[in-house]
């Protein structure tokens, strides 16, 4: 059996690489158990240039030890804070994505209901355009039957039951609708009635005149009849 001297003379590379060198002590002495002399050999002539475990005071193994586990902890704290780096960033780059994406969408969005604002106003100006190209034979009376027969001819079909409701309340379709206190006059109650001139000299007798005074002021006032018609349930008048 070999000295225990010579186990012990294992080699410590220095203080800085304390931990391996206990990886390398536990090797040796597997060796000699085995019966490997070239194992043991190479301890010793190692051991005769370098510091010995043996020759280092218990104390200061201990803090070769810690300094050692210490050194191991800043190299993981440094890996761990590499990895968070990383991933913050990431984290970032992915916001900064979806945000770019979240903008572009509105973006297009509200283009999108811009256009369809300008192509509905577009339609409803044709609309009115084509409405006073309408003709119709002139005649001393009028019954509910023909002057709704000429609104339909003349505003849109999705518009036409809020431009109803406001006739109904106004004047209950009747062209000569005469308001006693204040003379507003017409199917829309027009106050006073002779505006209406600026779209006919017979606004009086002619409720195609009315209904063409009528439309355009609903669609240059309010935007539509429809629009019209929800100012007028919330105020009672348009």
């Amino acid at each position: 059996m070999l000295e225990g001297n010579r186990v012990s003379r294992i080699s410590v590379r220095g203080f800085a690489v304390a931990s391996a060198t206990a990886v390398t002590a536990v090797g040796s002495v597997v060796g000699v158990a085995s019966g490997s002399t070239a194992q043991n050999n190479d301890a010793e002539a190692t051991a005769a240039g370098t510091t010995l475990l043996a020759d280092i005071p218990a104390g200061q193994q201990a803090q070769v030890q810690t300094a050692s586990l210490t050194q191991q902890a800043d190299v993981q704290a440094i890996a761990a804070d590499a990895s968070a780096k990383k991933d913050a960033e990431e984290a970032a780059r992915k916001a900064a994505a979806e945000t770019a994406i979240a903008k572009k969408e509105a973006a297009e969005k509200a283009a999108r209901e811009a256009k369809e604002r300008a192509e509905a106003k577009a339609a409803a100006s044709r609309d009115a355009d084509r409405s006073t190209n309408v003709d119709v034979a002139v005649k001393s009376s009028y019954t509910i039957a023909e002057i709704q027969a000429m609104a339909r001819q003349m505003v849109p079909s999705g518009q036409f039951q809020c431009f109803s409701n406001i006739v109904d309340h106004e004047s209950d379709w009747n062209y000569r609708a005469v308001n006693p206190s204040s003379g507003a006059y017409g199917l829309f109650q027009a106050l006073p009635g002779s505006k209406m001139s600026s779209v006919g000299a017979d606004w009086q007798t002619n409720p195609m005149t009315q209904i063409k005074w009528g439309l355009n002021y609903m669609n240059e006032r309010y935007g539509s009849p429809c629009d019209a018609w929800s100012f007028w349930q919330a105020n009672n008048w348009y």
